[in-house]
């Protein structure tokens, strides 16, 4: 199975089990950004531990590895988990979480055509916030500001820069994007 083939079954699972969801990370970078090459799939997702059940369903132990318990878990705490395919590729499914700023991105998530189905993806403004917020996390991560930068880049003459100064000050990411602007 080929990662947009994974994408497509597992936003259809989400669907189909009744879970919101947003596609975010690399692939969301690739889209608004500047398209790199990942094997994993970002999504935040809101979920209960018995709508989870139905969700995992979908995922035939033949064909995925998953631990039901740590997706129980995660989804109970806000934590993550992971669905493996045996060909390689890795979903990571974020709880959705009560923090501000998870709140917020998720609330302002936009819907674009990917493999022909519509898809809910962080807006770009939350995709440069995240990626600064992962190099911050990481220690400096190259590739994260190389993501935002791109992202910023592509997508500057619609950003809501309000709402990107607001949070990167909130999120104390100053000196990430600082960082990025070496790579504009």
């Amino acid at each position: 199975m080929s990662q947009s083939e994974l994408l497509i079954h597992t936003i259809k699972a989400l669907a189909g089990s009744g879970h919101e969801y947003m596609l975010t990370g690399s692939l969301v970078s690739s889209i608004q950004g500047e398209p790199r090459a990942t094997h994993d799939i970002d999504l935040i997702v809101v979920a209960t531990p018995k709508g989870i059940e139905a969700f995992l369903a979908e995922f035939p132990n033949e064909d995925y590895f998953y631990d039901p318990e740590a997706a129980k878990e995660a989804v109970s705490h806000g934590g993550m988990f992971n669905i493996l395919s045996m060909t390689g590729d890795k979903v990571d499914i974020w709880a959705l979480t009560n923090s501000a700023f998870d709140q917020a991105r998720f609330a302002r998530k936009q819907t674009v055509k990917l493999f022909g189905l519509s898809v809910f993806v962080s807006s770009p403004e939350d995709t440069v916030l995240m990626k600064l917020l992962w190099s911050k996390k990481c220690g400096g991560s190259e590739k994260q500001l190389f993501d935002a930068a791109r992202v910023y880049s592509l997508q500057q003459d619609t950003l809501d820069k309000a709402y990107l100064e607001e949070w990167v000050d909130k999120l104390k990411l100053e000196d990430q994007l600082a960082s990025m602007a070496r790579f504009l």
